[in-house]
């Protein structure tokens, strides 16, 4: 693939607003030579836990490492010769930048990209590299917001065309081919597809998704996977519009919106009121963050995936639709043996956060525990525990006295991992066999904030 710029195809016209099927299929032809189709691939692990015939889109595989690279193109291939002229601008701390900036050098159209200097030294890197002599960066401001209404004032004085992350109808156009070639590859494979399951944030992904399939595979059961600390669908469909999360959990970046789009909103509306009505067409599935990162682990160490908490998100909620908790292969939202393709949205992860991901996989499976003792003030105290309260299979992975005062130190705050969940009953009935006081501590405790 060259990285010089291409031939765009001929703008496409939006009616209404809502992009189509058809739209979907044009851009389509939009990206051909440019962004090739990403595979579909079997998932024997996922396969064994649910007993459903499950498949990876692998988007992580595009040019960018993610799908954003699909909208961003297919808007600025549409643009007119004026707008091409005027430049292109946005605000992006993550994914989005670096497909504006993939799209910007392939179609031969400069940008101005606007990041807050909270992002890291890697991604202001690769957004340059991707955008090459197209594409200026600019550091603005300390959050995205501030990044954005430097876009915004930069578009007002430049007449540069902004390019929103995913509340445009190019864009969901664009992000809805994912849908289109996930229907081709499963025909190739001989399968058919009953369930699909899809990471939201903005949800421009999910409305070219559910767009496409309300056209051309209406009896498909949808997914929308959100991360349980920003689950702006669920609260949208709740309220009957879009509306603004009160908080937003920051750690699955590439999903954290704290207010789905008006536009996407609409769209996954209007293509749920044209699918059937004898079943759900679209179930929203919280995902809780733990669960992400027991996921993120899962797909490195086992399928040799290296997804970002994002990316992880559609696999992560097939666990909790899919897996049976009673072990009754009945006992499933997802029918076993159905065929069920969850979209690996992006693989944009930044190696110094696995040390947080394997702290909250293990947490959330029950496997680490963090407790407050008071230790006697005598010899040995600290050897009693060791030999009588810690089981032979439990580490301490953290020990640390808390802060009482300028001149003494409280109890120590200790962190110990298990080999197994059911192992915390019995660590803690020795501990209250003990001489110690114990106190459990939730690892999100101010008191954490308050080590020696």
């Amino acid at each position: 693939m060259s990285t010089g710029p291409t031939t765009p195809a001929a703008p496409v016209a939006w009616p209404d607003g809502l992009p189509t099927a058809a739209e979907i299929d044009a851009a389509a032809a939009t990206l051909a030579g440019v962004i090739d189709p990403t595979p579909l691939q079997p998932a024997p692990r996922l396969s064994a836990l649910t007993g459903c015939d499950v498949w990876l889109k692998r988007e992580d595989l595009t040019p960018v490492r993610s799908y954003k690279a699909r909208g961003a193109y297919n808007v600025v291939a549409g643009l007119s010769d004026e707008a091409k002229a005027a430049g292109v601008t946005c605000a992006s701390a993550g994914n989005h930048a670096q497909g504006v900036a993939f799209a910007c050098a392939r179609a031969g159209v400069r940008a101005t990209i606007f990041l807050p200097r909270t992002t890291p030294r890697q991604k202001r890197d690769r957004v340059a590299a991707l955008g090459g002599s197209y594409v200026d960066v600019v550091i603005a401001g300390d959050t995205y917001d501030d990044s954005a209404v430097a876009a915004a004032e930069y578009a007002e004085a430049s007449g540069a065309t902004v390019l929103p992350a995913f509340d445009h109808p190019g864009v969901i156009a664009g992000q809805g081919t994912v849908m289109a070639e996930i229907l081709a590859q499963l025909r190739e494979a001989g399968r058919r597809l009953d369930h699909v399951v899809v990471p939201v944030g903005g949800a421009g992904l999910l409305a070219g998704a559910m767009t496409y399939l309300a056209a051309h595979a209406p009896e498909v059961v949808v997914h929308a996977a959100e991360p349980a600390g920003a689950a702006s669908l669920a609260a949208a469909l709740e309220a009957g519009a879009p509306v603004a999360l009160t908080t937003v959990d920051q750690f699955v970046d590439g999903a954290a919106v704290r207010r789905v789009g008006d536009l996407t909103f609409a769209v996954v509306r209007a293509a749920a009121d044209r699918r059937p009505r004898s079943h759900a067409v679209l179930l929203p599935v919280s995902v809780p963050e733990g669960e992400i990162c027991v996921e993120m682990l899962d797909l490195y160490q086992t399928d040799g995936i290296i997804a970002e908490p994002a990316g992880a998100l559609a696999s992560a909620a097939l666990r909790i639709s899919g897996h049976s908790p009673t072990g009754d292969p009945a006992d499933h939202l997802i029918g076993a043996g159905r065929t069920v393709v969850c979209v690996v949205s992006g693989g944009n992860n930044d190696v110094s956060r696995y040390a947080d991901i394997v702290e909250r996989a293990l947490v959330h499976e029950g496997l680490k525990h963090y407790f407050l003792v008071e230790f006697p003030q005598e010899p040995g105290a600290l050897r009693r525990f060791l030999d009588d309260v810690l089981g032979p299979d439990d580490d301490i992975t953290l020990f640390e006295y808390t802060k009482r005062n300028n001149r003494e130190t409280g109890p120590a705050l200790v962190g110990i991992e298990m080999a197994h969940r059911d192992d915390l009953d019995g660590l803690v009935a020795r501990m209250e066999a003990s001489r110690l006081r114990v106190q459990r501590v939730d690892p999100g405790s101010p008191l954490f904030g308050f080590v020696s």
